[in-house]
C-alpha cells in the first residue's frame, strides 16, 4: 500500500535556494532609498525596515493608536492589492496580521496627520521587502526573519515557486497561521514543482484519513510532506485501526503546537501490549485519556509504569488505578505523582508502605505539588523520625499539610458544584479536555448553557453532515459556535447551502460564520448572489472575506465594482431593515 502511494507521489526535486547565514540579510531594503529598478536587485542594500527603526528615543515612541493602526492597515492593503496586484484575501491577511512591520512603517511618517494618504505616498516611492510582512502574517516572529528571508529578493512575485506552494497549502485548508512554522521546519516543501505538494497531501487521504486530520498532522509535523508517505505514521495509524479507535482519532486531539514521534507512540502501545493490556483495555484507556499518547508521545507511560511496578504493584492493580483516575496520565499529574513518590522515599518510608499510600490516595498525590520534607518538619516542629511516624499514623492528613495548594478531590468537587456544571464538565471531557485542567476552566467560562444543550448543538452539527472530529476542531477554534441555539444553527446552515450554494465543509475553514447575526449574513449573501449573477465577483469567495470585513470595505471592494451595485446594495439594506425591527 505504501509502495503504491509512493509511486503516485514522485520524489520531485525541489527548487534549491541558497541558505542564509546569521549575517545581516542583504535582501533587506532601506525604505529611505528610492528604488525604481526591476524586482531583481542588483545592488547591495543598506538595511531592513526593521533594522532602521531599532533606536527609539523614548519608551512611548513605538506606541501607535488604534485609529492610526487601522488607517495604516488600509494603506498597506491598498498598496498590496491595488499597486502590487495581490489577491484580495492575501492582501487583507498580510495587512491585518503583520503588526510589528506596520508599526515600523508608521514610525517613518508623522502619525498626527493624515496617516492613510501619507503612508500611501510613502509606499509609492519607497518599495518594501514584501517577504517581511508576508512571513510575519504566517505566524513567524520578526526575530526569526533574518535567517528565513531569501537572499537578493524583494517581491513575492520574484519567488513564484514558493508562493505557488503556499497557495496550494491554503487551498487545501491549512490555516495561514500554521504555514509559517511549516516554512521554518520544512522549507523543502516550498520548492516543489507545480502540483506535487497537492499530490503529497492527497496521498495521506488515500490512507483513509479525513482532510481535517491531514491538515492537523502536516501542520504539527510538516516533515511528513518531505519524500514519500511516512512509514512510521502509517504503522501508527494501522495500530489505531487495529485497536478500534479509527485512523481519524488522532485528528481530534493532535495539537498544532506539538511535534509527535510516531515510533515512540507505537512503542508505547506495544509496551502496554507486552505487559498484559488487552486490545479492549488499551482502546478504553486511550479513549478516556488521549494525553497518554499525545503528551510527550507516550514517554510518561514508561516512567510511570516503571516506578509503580518497582513499588510491587501488580499489573492489574496499575490498570485498575488508571481506569479509575485516567487524568493521572497527563503530563502535569504524572510530574506531581513522581514528585510525591520521591517525597515519600526521602522521608524514609518503605516500598510496601508507599504502595499502600499510592493505592489509597493516588488522586490526591497527582493533583498538586508537595512542599519539601524539611519545610514540613519545620512547620510541624518534628524531626525526620517524627515526620515518618506522623505519615504512618495518618498519611492523608500529612499529605494535605504538605500540599502547596488547597486542592480537593473529585469527590469533594462533586459535592460542591451544581449538577449542570457537572454536565458541562462531562461534555467538555468528551471533547478531549482534561478534567480540572486550566484549558477546561477557560472553556467553562466561554460556553453558555447546560451540558445537555451543548451536546444537542454539537449533535446538530454532526447530523448536518460534518465529521465528529471536524466539529470538535471547529469548536476549539470558535467556542462561541455552541452558544447558538439549535434552531439558529440549522437556519444558518440552510442559508449557507441554499442562498449561495456553498458546501457544508466550508464551515471547517471559518466556523465563526455561525456566530454572525442573520441580518448581516442575509444582506451580504444577497448582495454576493447578485454580483455573481452579474459575473462581477468570483464564484467561491471565502466566508471570512464575505462576512468579516466592515460594511465600508465590503462596499468599496465588492459593491462598487459594478455600476448598479450601490443602488442594489441600498435597496437590499432597506429590505432588511424591517426584519431587524
Amino acid at each position: 500500500m505504501i509502495a503504491q502511494l509512493n509511486n503516485l507521489v514522485l520524489y520531485a526535486k525541489p527548487v534549491v535556494h541558497e541558505k542564509t547565514t546569521s549575517m545581516q540579510n542583504p535582501s533587506f531594503v532601506s525604505i529611505q532609498v528610492r528604488c525604481f529598478s526591476s524586482s531583481r536587485l542588483t545592488h547591495q542594500p543598506k538595511a531592513s525596515l526593521s533594522d532602521s527603526t531599532q533606536v527609539v528615543t523614548s519608551p512611548f515612541a513605538n506606541r501607535v493608536s488604534r485609529t492610526a493602526r487601522t488607517e495604516g492597515q488600509e494603506a498597506l492593503f491598498d498598496y498590496l492589492h491595488c499597486t502590487r496586484s495581490f489577491g484580495f484575501t492575501d492582501a487583507e491577511h498580510i495587512s491585518k496580521n503583520s503588526p510589528k512591520f506596520l508599526d515600523n512603517l508608521l514610525s517613518k511618517i508623522d502619525c498626527e496627520k493624515e496617516i492613510a494618504s501619507l503612508l500611501r505616498r510613502f509606499l509609492r516611492y519607497n518599495p518594501i521587502n514584501e517577504f517581511e510582512p508576508f512571513f510575519e502574517s504566517l505566524g513567524l516572529s520578526p526575530s526569526e526573519l533574518p535567517l528565513l528571508l531569501p537572499r537578493h529578493l524583494m517581491y513575492l512575485s520574484d519567488d513564484t515557486v514558493m508562493f505557488e506552494n503556499f497557495q496550494a497549502l491554503c487551498d487545501y485548508g491549512i490555516p495561514r497561521s500554521n504555514i509559517g512554522r511549516m516554512y521554518k521546519e520544512a522549507r523543502e516543501i516550498f520548492g516543489y514543482d507545480c502540483g506535487v505538494l497537492t499530490l503529497k497531501l492527497q496521498a495521506y487521504e488515500y490512507l483513509g484519513l479525513s482532510k481535517g486530520t491531514v491538515v492537523k498532522l502536516v501542520s504539527c509535523c510538516p516533515w511528513l510532506l518531505i519524500g514519500g508517505v511516512n512509514n512510521e505514521l502509517v504503522n501508527f495509524l494501522e495500530k489505531l485501526k487495529y485497536l478500534g479507535l479509527g485512523m481519524d482519532w488522532i485528528g481530534g486531539y493532535a495539537s498544532n503546537n506539538c511535534t509527535y514521534n510516531w515510533n515512540r507512540m507505537l512503542d508505547t502501545m506495544d509496551f502496554l501490549d507486552d505487559v498484559g493490556y488487552t486490545k479492549q483495555q488499551m482502546c478504553s484507556l486511550f479513549e478516556r485519556n488521549p494525553a497518554l499518547l499525545l503528551e510527550g508521545s507516550g514517554k510518561n507511560v514508561y516512567v510511570l509504569f516503571g516506578r509503580l511496578l518497582k513499588l510491587g504493584l501488580e499489573m492489574n492493580e496499575v490498570y485498575s488505578l488508571f481506569m479509575q483516575y485516567p487524568q493521572v496520565l497527563s503530563v502535569k499529574s504524572t510530574r506531581y505523582l513522581l514528585q510525591a513518590l520521591d517525597y515519600l522515599i526521602e522521608v524514609g518510608m518503605g516500598t510496601d508502605e508507599i504502595a499502600d499510600v499510592v493505592v489509597s490516595d493516588l488522586e490526591f498525590l497527582s493533583s498538586s505539588r508537595l512542599k519539601r520534607p524539611s519545610t514540613v518538619r519545620r512547620e510541624l516542629k518534628v524531626g525526620r523520625d517524627g515526620l515518618l511516624q506522623v505519615i504512618r499514623e495518618d498519611p492523608r492528613k500529612l499529605l494535605r499539610l504538605a500540599s502547596k495548594s488547597k486542592a480537593t478531590t473529585s469527590k469533594q468537587v462533586v459535592s460542591q458544584v451544581p449538577y449542570n456544571h457537572l454536565e458541562k464538565t462531562s461534555f467538555l471531557m468528551r471533547l478531549g479536555y482534561a478534567e480540572n485542567s486550566e484549558e477546561m476552566i477557560k472553556a467553562l467560562k466561554k460556553f453558555r448553557g447546560r451540558g445537555d444543550q451543548l451536546q444537542e448543538r454539537f449533535d446538530c452539527l454532526v447530523e448536518a453532515g460534518l465529521d465528529c472530529n471536524v466539529v470538535m476542531n471547529m469548536i476549539k477554534q470558535a467556542p462561541m459556535v455552541l452558544n447558538q441555539s439549535k434552531d439558529m444553527i440549522v437556519k444558518k446552515i440552510a442559508c449557507l447551502t441554499s442562498c449561495i450554494g456553498y458546501p457544508l465543509e466550508s464551515l471547517e475553514a471559518f466556523p465563526a460564520y455561525l456566530c454572525y447575526d442573520m441580518d448581516r449574513i442575509n444582506l451580504r449573501f444577497s448582495m454576493y448572489s447578485w454580483l455573481r449573477e452579474k459575473r462581477a465577483a468570483k464564484p467561491m469567495l471565502s466566508l471570512s472575506t464575505l462576512l468579516a470585513c466592515s460594511d465600508a470595505r465590503f462596499a468599496k471592494y465588492y459593491v462598487d465594482i459594478h455600476p448598479e451595485g450601490p443602488i442594489m446594495w441600498e435597496s437590499l439594506k432597506k429590505q432588511k431593515k424591517p426584519r431587524a425591527k
